[in-house]
């Protein structure tokens, strides 16, 4: 399967990236369309909507969420790679995230229509 002209769907809202003490349990606050708990080594790093994140969090606001619209199966090769190098040729840094059906990649918002120029230029496509 190819992995050229992927649809993608832009989250609505803003989002935060969290970074809580190594150990630290499933935080409940976290809650919204998309969420991600990662724990690795020394962090739990969290990601989901700004407005569910508590005052005293270590977090880093203001990121928009597209998703790869899927599910397409573990042997598509380059997926990311089609959205990361249009992203890095437009200088715009991201965060990825995989999950078992798809793909997402999130933006800092005052890039979001830089990110979804050079996105849809590559030739991938958009949709609500």
């Amino acid at each position: 399967m190819s992995s050229a002209g992927q649809t993608l769907r832009l989250f609505p809202g803003q989002y935060g990236v969290c970074r809580l003490p190594a150990g630290s349990p499933f935080p409940t606050w976290a809650c919204g369309e998309f969420v991600s708990v990662t724990a690795a080594g020394d962090e739990v790093s969290v990601m989901c909507p700004e407005s569910a994140i508590p005052a005293d969090v270590t977090v880093d606001r203001g990121w928009r969420v597209l998703q790869v619209v899927g599910p397409f199966p573990f042997s598509t090769v380059g997926v990311m790679a089609s959205l990361t190098t249009p992203l890095a040729e437009a200088g715009i840094s991201l965060l990825a995230v995989a999950t078992y059906d798809t793909d997402y990649v999130l933006v800092k918002a005052e890039k979001i229509d830089a990110a979804q120029a050079a996105l849809t230029h590559a030739g991938h496509r958009f949709v609500k």
